[in-house]
């Protein structure tokens, strides 16, 4: 049995801005998943891929869970509750800078009847404002040993995703929760992302990177057109993508914002993220972005479907 393979789906949960993505990203060695510090910059199940001796391991990064009733929050806590009851294990994430509250409460209480299946992660071990004895005692508290057993019922690592302190003891600890099985991915492969959703994500985190106050989470990224030029050398190499994107803003208005004075805005988001899709990919990027409005997109049940659901 020892020297069998593991394989499990993992899903990554928690509060908004704990360091899920970037944890994800530290794990796979490579960008699966957008970063900023924009709260609920995660909008979809994204999926990383880890390799290693003792088997595969696939994450699933989730939107941060917080309360609210606005239509998009909602669907982005149905992403997070399909991925609690879907995958093998659940990677509950908690920041050690900051003390539980009331959104902490309702994750706890969300993860209770999968008690058996979750491992936690307290990240940002290296703030100075740390304090990870306060979280494992809300983990005490809400997942109580069982009767008798004199053990916590829920296993925890100290980490810094951003540090990647931490990281190969929490993988150890997945492995040992992970049951056996074949790997669901080629060994090559860090995630399963369509070219487009990538390309779209990328061009999101430069532009919420950018933007200010509530006008990130009033955008999303549109590709339109995808159209690969094959070069001289072959199929691959030489190769080159031109990608035509829109950001789509909420209202007119806010168009003006993001294309920026005499158009430095947009320019700065083109190449920011021209720059990380050069070093994603094998064939150079031509991106061609613009801007355009999809007027109250986000009170709109298909774009909603489109974007989150896919």
């Amino acid at each position: 049995m020892d020297g069998q393979k593991k394989a499990a789906f993992v899903a990554v949960l928690g509060r908004p801005s704990v360091g899920k993505s970037t944890l994800v990203n530290a794990i796979c060695g490579q960008k699966v998943a957008i970063v900023s510090p924009v709260p609920q910059t995660t909008r979809n199940a994204i999926r990383g891929i880890y390799n290693g001796e003792k088997g595969q391991l696939v994450f699933v990064d989730t939107p941060g869970r917080h309360r609210s009733e606005k239509k998009l929050n909602k669907k982005l806590i149905s992403v997070s509750d399909r991925s609690m009851a879907e995958t093998d294990l659940i990677l509950y994430v908690l920041d050690a800078s900051r003390p539980p509250g009331p959104e902490e409460e309702a994750i706890a209480m969300a993860l209770a009847p999968f008690t058996g299946k979750i491992a936690a992660a307290i990240n940002k071990i290296d703030s100075g404002d740390a304090d990870p004895g306060v979280l494992k005692a809300f983990l005490r508290e809400h997942f109580p040993p069982a009767p008798g057993s004199g053990d916590d019922s829920l296993p925890w690592v100290e980490i810094s995703a951003l540090e990647k302190r931490g990281i190969g003891e929490l993988l150890a600890l997945l492995f040992d929760m992970a049951g056996s099985g074949e790997p669901f991915y080629p060994e090559d492969y860090y995630t399963d992302q369509e070219v487009g959703f990538r390309i779209a994500e990328i061009i999101r985190e430069k532009a919420v990177q950018r933007l200010r106050e509530e006008l990130p989470h009033s955008i999303y990224v549109d590709v339109a057109d995808l159209e690969f030029h094959p070069g001289a050398e072959g199929p691959v190499e030489g190769g080159r993508l031109w990608v035509r994107a829109f950001i789509v803003t909420e209202r007119e208005s806010q168009k003006g914002m993001v294309v920026g004075k005499g158009g430095a805005m947009i320019k700065a988001i083109r190449q920011a993220a021209q720059k990380d899709l050069d070093g994603i990919f094998d064939w150079k990027i031509d991106l061609d972005l613009r801007v355009k409005c999809a007027k109250d997109w986000r009170h709109n049940d298909k774009i909603l479907k489109r974007l989150i659901d896919r």
